[in-house]
Order: structure tokens, then sequence, then C-alpha cells
């Protein structure tokens, strides 16, 4: 059925609209300084803007989940299209405050739709291994895409460019994307049933897909908790934030390129097991170690990391087929959740521990220890699953656990 469909054409297309999600990370973050400056904005004000990109993303994922079978990956990535470039229009010619909140809403609604579409759209492309390693090849253009945007971000500002120049670069993969994706025949559903919501609806009460919902929670926030805070709490230790950004999600774009042989070896429930470990020794370190050693740590905490995100969307896809687009795009949607309701929690020890420690250094790194519990809780978790799983064969003849 999906063998007329020009796959490689597809896949690029959505490769670039995930660079352009990771670009409206990475260079919104860049150009905030900026923002503030200009339009006289306090760091709360600064901080519900961000906030806005992450409340975006879940919304239109959900939404794009329900309504996956019905709209079409084509109409939902027409949607990314307009949100993505009423985003970014409106942020470049925005006189203020609440036109920024708006314009962001926007950028975070176009991200959201493109994982709603693509991550679906690939499944229904590949099957098996195959299946693993193009979902961790797109996810790939994720932390790829921050490296790119942190370093075009740092370029364009020291070489004095507006910030309204940097939002205009986020236009090239945009209209790259949309270029790409027209004309094109899309894929149909591969798994039968899996159009119908009730049957996906009944397939997420299943126990495996409540334990992957669970693990979700905790390996978005495993991920993206420590990245937040971790730039301040180095910068105050010798080494430096953007370099640690820097490497560590270009170590998680090159391990997930190179994902195929090392699902293959490991198994998703090995990888999963594996990446848990990896995040608690990295993050431990973190809390311990000052100047270069800090590098130590990021290339310890980006292995970890490096596949929880494609990995766990494939465990879905693959055992539990019958959730569908609604399915991926649920544990995409409590990932992003995870992240915005943990990240208050984690200014609160902060908080907390500054009335303890003297300096910033001491009260970041006591924060960061309590971040290990996070990977800690996945290492029993992953080891249950990995038992659990052993023995169980996912859907179109992946490897075993």
């Amino acid at each position: 059925m999906n063998e007329n469909i020009n796959k490689s054409a597809l896949f690029n297309a959505s490769c670039l609209a995930l660079i352009t999600t990771a670009l409206s990370f990475s260079i919104r973050a860049g150009i905030l300084p900026q923002l503030g400056a200009e339009f006289g904005l306090s760091a709360e004000q600064l901080g519900f803007i961000n906030s806005m990109w992450f409340l975006g993303f879940p919304i239109s994922m959900i939404l794009g989940g329900i309504f996956y079978h019905t709209v079409g990956p084509k109409n939902i990535m027409r949607i990314a299209f307009i949100a993505h470039t009423l985003g970014i229009v409106l942020t470049i010619y925005a006189n203020g405050y609440a036109l920024l909140l708006i314009s962001t809403l926007f950028i975070g609604f176009g991200n959201g739709c493109t994982e709603a579409a693509c991550n679906p759209m690939i499944a229904d492309m590949y099957s098996g291994l195959t299946l693993n390693k193009m979902l961790n090849r797109f996810h790939m253009w994720f932390p790829g895409g921050i490296v790119i945007g942190a370093l075009v971000s740092k370029f364009m500002t020291d070489a004095a460019f507006s910030w309204q120049a940097q939002m205009w670069v986020i236009m090239i993969p945009t209209i790259a994307y949309a270029i790409l994706f027209f004309g094109k025949a899309f894929p149909k559903p591969t798994v039968e049933g899996v159009t119908s919501l009730s049957s996906n609806v009944k397939a997420m009460f299943s126990p495996v897909f409540i334990f992957l919902f669970i693990c979700m929670a905790l390996t978005a926030i495993t991920e993206f908790g420590p990245q937040q805070w971790v730039n301040i709490v180095m910068s105050e230790s010798g080494a430096s934030g953007m370099l640690i950004l820097a490497l560590t999600t270009g170590i998680m774009a090159v391990g997930r390129f190179f994902a195929g042989p090392v699902v293959k070896t490991l198994g998703q429930t090995g990888v999963l097991l594996g990446g848990a470990i990896f995040a608690a020794i990295g993050i431990y370190l973190f809390s311990t170690v000052t100047g270069p050693m800090a590098y130590l740590a990021a290339v310890f905490f980006a292995i970890g990391v490096c596949y929880f995100w494609p990995v766990m969307v494939g465990a879905v896809a693959q055992r539990v087929p019958l959730s569908g687009a609604l399915g991926m795009s649920i544990i995409g949607g409590v990932g992003m959740f995870s992240t915005a309701i943990f990240q208050p929690i984690i200014g609160k020890w902060i908080d907390s521990a500054r009335l303890v420690h003297d300096t910033e250094l001491a009260a970041g790194q006591d924060t960061l220890l309590k971040m290990v519990s996070f990977p800690g809780i996945l290492i029993v978790l992953f080891a249950i699953f990995f038992i659990w799983q052993k023995n169980a064969k996912p859907a179109e003849g992946v490897a075993p656990h």
C-alpha cells in the first residue's frame, strides 16, 4: 500500500521540520537578553514567554494525535507551516510583551504539529529495526538543530546582528520543509484497526502503555531538567555553559544517527536501562565536579539521555501498535507536560538550597544531587521492564527485549 511513497523526501522534510523546532528553541534562548533589554521585560516575564513554547507543544501534539487519521499528516503539516510562519513573523514585528507571548505560543503549536504528524508517519513508512533506526535519525535533528541554532545565534549576536535577523534564520528550514512536502503522497496506516479512536484509547489502558506513560514523565525531566539548570551551575564552576550545551547535544545527535546497531545489540529495553544508568552517573558527576571535569560529566549525561525520547516513542509504536498516532502523541505530550510541571519544583529546590549554602555553585550542585533521583527511579523501572518484556515479541519483528 505504501510502496509508491517517496520515503526519502518525506523523511528529509520531517527532519527539516524538526530542525525548525530546534532552531526555535535555541535561537529564541539566544535572543532572550536582547528581548528583555528592548522591551524592558523582567526575568519572570521572559520565563512566561518561554513557557508558551512548552504549552503550545503538547496541546497540538495531543490534538494532532486525536485527529491524525481524520485530518491526515499532510494537513497537520500545513497547519504546522502556518503556525511556524505566523509565530516567526509576529515575533519579528512584535511591539511588546503580549504579542511575544502569542507569537511563541504559535511557534510551540507548530512544533507540536511536527511531532504529531511525523512520528506516526515514520512508523507507517518503516518497520522493525529500521523503524528504530529512522525514528532515532529523525530525533537526531532536535539536538543537532540546537547545536546549529546555538552557534548561529552566538555568531550573529557577536557580529552585532539584530534579534529580528536571527528570527528570520528560522524561516529557512520552515520554507524548505514546506517545499519538500508539497505535492507528495503520504503513507497509509500499516496496522489494521489503528484508525479507530476507540481502539487507540482501549490500547492505552494496557499495562505496557501505562508503564511507558509513567516512565516517559521521568525520562523527559531527566533529559530536560539538568539541561535547563546545569549551564547556570557550571558557569560558576569554571566550565563554559555554552560548551557543555554544545557537547551534550552534539553527542546526542551523533548517538541517534548510529542508533540502529545500538538498538539491535541491546534491544529497546536494554537501551532504556543502560541510558538510565549513564544518566544517573552523569547527573551525579555534575553535582560533585568543577572545572574541566564537568565536560566528562556532560559525556556521561549525553550518552544516558541520548536515546530516551525516540526509543520511548518506538516502544509505543511497536509494543502497543493499536494505540496508533494518538498513543505516540500522548507519550510525547506527557514528556513535555512533565518538564513544565517539574521546573518550578526544581526551582523551589534551588531556593531552599540557597538558604543553606553560601555560594550559588553549592546550591546548584545540591539541587543536581536531588535530580539524580529521576534516573535512579528509572533504573528500577527499566530493570523491571527488561525482565518483564524479555520474552515478549514486539510488533513487526523488532529485536526481543
